[in-house]
């Protein structure tokens, strides 16, 4: 096939894979396909011509005609060798640059029509073009003194050469460029432009070798530096062997001042044996070395730790009483607790240390009191968030063979606080998580355990810490998700929610004052009334604790602040008229106050984690047969709680004058308002059964009754938990007689003393007597074997010191 052939002819195709055949250049490749191997034997069985093409995708085993380039090189197959497995080794010259047509088979090889695409040559040679010839034989020189596998010699064969596309094609072929570069000099097909391309790729590629030569150079000569030093210390070792100075060679500064810091903490035997083994192995390590920035690192943190150091603790039990009733309102019961504990320090100084769980809902204070403790104490405090903790090594630390590895929260507590005998606050203990790292809950089971504590054993210390004189708190908002055996450890002390009147005199004490401090306004300048206090309390937050009462006074407080800005003089009385011009409209509209006695609507009360709530209980009967329906969102104990109710009240039809029958006549539908709220617990027993007899027998509840109890398949009336924030929402909504179970009576001490002057309490044992209370029957009372155990409670004395309450 002459250059000047332009007709295309029908040729077999060889793929090629990252490679790039030139036009006049020679070059052997291994073929590993079956479908190549077939095309290579045709081509030997024929004229040798094939057709050799670059894939644009090495990844691709079956390349269409769209997955090749179009430009390639018609070549003449030299030499097949068979090599080890089912592969070949082929030598091949290049002839022309050939476009690739329309591939006419795919099997067993690729057929495609092949045009022959003829180079242009040109006898005169313009000097600027010698020039460039010139300039990339140069650059192919410097870039074969970079290259490793390069070669002199391959620079004759261009040398004197003056075809530049000749020049360009060599260079190409014998550069390890990409093959999409050297694709893009051969679909080239003006000789002085595909020089230009060489040139330029070969420069860049010259810089990036420079660039890889320096780096090496950089890692060799630190590499031979290191060495040289190593060789100068074995040798200088084994000189003064050799002398037999070795006994009194003076000691490295450094290692000497890490012992003597080891002998100075005096610590047991085998810790102290253990660290001094650590500076031995660093003594052994050679300049420079990774594992002895490992060692210092261990030591350092080891010794930065407050083995023997103590804060001094303050015993004087009227200064930390002082200190905690600054800082909170009310807190009684944590209080007393605290005072305790200082008690017994007096008498037996040598305690170990405690811990305490305060549990309660957000806002209440169970972090600032905890802080207030320490102050109190006059110990130093380390404070720990828990919340989303979900890796043992958190807690442990990890193993100082890990890169990167570090004590755990525990000893880097203790390291920051710098004393062996802080208060530590393990905030947010029941938000722990656990997953396939570990549970740090059960990691939690040695710190939280005064018999075990006394020698806590970090991962990364590896030798034992004592714990025992440190002071755990610990705060939760439910208990119900602690594991129950570091539950077992700890002393859990309750903090409810705030009453109205509670929060009120947080606010005027503390809330208030502390605000205008902040946002730089003057005790004159500004007065809040009581009764614009309350109402921010019941119609801008809806919380058990005062987070929220904070933030509107805050709210209140800034736009005190710009009215002064803008030039607002004399002081600003905010009340309850204009309290919408500092806050906006309230976001929470105050509970409805149902003004008359209605049939099948009783006054349940549920607790929620921000307070009691009045929970109405809707019954409407209808004819149908029998079908009970439940609605407004219900929990399965809730469900359950409605179907007792209905059992106990067929089994009692007769003495309520029911209709016997009525289970298989009506159908009964109980609804929950606020369908949206999820609603579970038992707690509404007596309420459903009191709405079901309401509506079956027409006698209408009355309004001002409230009622919490669970109820049995017998009638009995079980107790229930959260009695104070109950009563507080049946005070708020307007309740004036609460029927709580009768083995509730002792949680009476606990509710706010205006809240036991406001409400009268009946306790009773069964659930006759609930509807005796709360129904208005006309005159008849349920002829129930047992009517006498409603009783109505006296209005109790307040009980002093009973209030609770906190700021933080």
């Amino acid at each position: 096939m002459s250059e000047n052939e332009n007709a295309y002819r029908l040729l077999p195709v060889l793929a090629l894979r990252g490679l790039t055949v030139f036009p006049d250049m020679s070059i052997s490749f291994d073929v590993g396909r079956q479908k190549s191997i077939k095309a290579l034997e045709e081509a030997i069985r024929k004229d040798r011509v094939i057709f050799l093409v670059t894939q644009k995708d090495v990844m691709m085993d079956e390349p269409k005609n769209e997955d090749l380039y179009t430009m390639g090189t018609i070549a003449r197959v030299n030499q097949i060798l068979k090599i080890p497995g089912d592969g070949v080794r082929v030598m091949v010259e290049g002839i022309m640059r050939g476009k690739l047509g329309r591939i006419l088979r795919e099997k067993p090889y690729l057929v495609a029509e092949i045009t022959a695409v003829a180079s242009s040559h040109s006898t005169r040679i313009s000097p600027k073009t010698e020039a460039k010839i010139r300039r990339c034989v140069d650059l192919f020189e410097e870039y074969i003194g970079l290259s490793p596998a390069g070669s002199a010699d391959m620079v004759m064969d261009i040398i004197t050469s003056r075809d530049p596309g000749y020049v360009a094609d060599y260079v190409a072929q014998n550069t390890a460029i990409s093959f999409e570069s050297k694709q893009e000099i051969l679909q080239e097909m003006r000789p002085v432009a595909r020089l230009d391309k060489a040139i330029k790729i070969l420069s860049r590629e010259i810089e990036i070798m420079g660039i890889e030569h320096t780096l090496q150079s950089r890692v060799q000569d630190q590499m031979v530096r290191h060495q040289k030093d190593y060789i100068l210390r074995e040798q200088l070792k084994a000189i003064q062997a050799e002398l037999g100075e070795g006994g009194v060679m003076e000691e490295d500064e450094e290692l000497k001042e890490y012992r003597e810091k080891i002998l100075a903490l005096k610590l047991e035997e085998s810790s102290q044996q253990r660290l001094l083994k650590e500076v031995d192995r660093l003594a052994k390590q050679p300049f420079g070395s990774t594992e002895a920035s490992v060692i210092r690192n261990y030591l350092d943190t080891c010794l930065e730790l407050p083995w023997n150091s103590f804060s001094e603790e303050v015993v004087d039990i009227k200064k930390a009483e002082k200190v905690l009733n600054d800082d909170h309102y009310g807190l009684e019961k944590v209080k007393e607790r605290i005072l305790e504990f200082i008690a017994v320090k007096q008498l037996a100084p040598d305690i170990k240390g405690q811990i305490i769980c305060l549990v309660g809902p957000p806002g209440v204070g169970k972090t600032s009191i905890a802080i207030s403790i320490a102050r109190a104490l006059n110990r130093k405090l380390a404070r720990m968030s828990l919340g989303g903790v979900r890796d043992e090594a958190d807690i442990r630390g990890h193993r100082k063979t890990y890169v990167g590895s570090m004590p755990g929260r525990i000893i880097n507590a203790m390291r920051q606080c710098g004393s062996s005998n802080p208060l530590m606050l393990l905030d947010e203990i029941d938000k722990l998580g656990n997953d396939f790292r570990g549970d740090p809950a059960s990691a939690l089971l040695e710190v939280l355990d005064p018999e075990q504590n006394a020698a806590f054993r970090d991962h990364y210390l590896e030798i034992p810490y004592d714990l025992s004189r440190v002071m755990f708190v610990t705060t939760a908002n439910t208990t119900s998700t602690i594991p129950p055996a570091l539950l077992d450890r700890m002393e859990v002390i309750e903090l409810s929610s705030y009453t109205d009147e509670e929060k009120l005199r947080i606010a005027k004490a503390h809330l208030i004052p502390k605000e205008m401090k902040r946002h730089g306004i003057g005790r004159n300048d500004l007065r809040i009334t009581d009764d614009a206090v309350r109402h921010i309390i019941s119609g801008y937050t809806r919380e058990s604790g005062v987070r929220n009462l904070q933030r509107e006074i805050a709210s209140v407080c800034r736009r005190a602040a710009k009215k002064t800005a803008d030039g607002y003089e004399g002081r600003q009385s905010v009340t309850v008229r204009n309290l919408s011009d500092y806050l906006g409209v309230e976001k929470f509209t105050p509970e409805r106050r149902v003004n008359r006695n209605e049939i099948g609507v009783v006054k349940g009360l549920a607790w929620t984690r921000v307070g009691g709530e009045i929970l109405e209980v809707e019954v409407n009967v209808v004819d149908g047969s029998g079908k009970l329906q439940l609605t407004g969102n219900l929990g399965d104990v809730m469900k359950e709680s409605a179907q007792a109710a209905m059992t106990y009240i067929r089994s009692r039809a007769d003495q309520l004058g029911i209709d016997g029958n009525f289970h298989s006549k009506k159908d009964i539908h109980i609804h929950f308002p606020e369908g949206a709220v999820p609603k579970d617990g038992p707690s509404a027993g007596i309420a459903i059964t009191c709405a079901i007899v309401s509506a079956l027998t027409g006698a209408p509840v009355r309004r001002d009754v409230a009622m919490t109890g669970e109820i049995t398949l017998r009638g009995r009336v079980l107790a229930i938990g959260g009695l104070k924030e109950k009563t507080m929402a049946a005070l708020r909504g307007g309740v004036k007689t609460v029927i709580i179970p009768a083995e509730n009576e002792h949680n009476l001490e606990q509710i706010d003393p205006n809240v036991r002057k406001a409400l009268n309490f009946v306790t009773v044992t069964n659930a006759d007597a609930v509807i005796n209370t709360a129904l208005i029957m006309s005159e008849r009372t349920i002829s129930a074997p047992v009517l006498s155990d409603a009783a109505v409670l006296p209005v109790p004395a307040p009980v002093k010191g009973k209030d609770r309450a906190a700021v933080q």
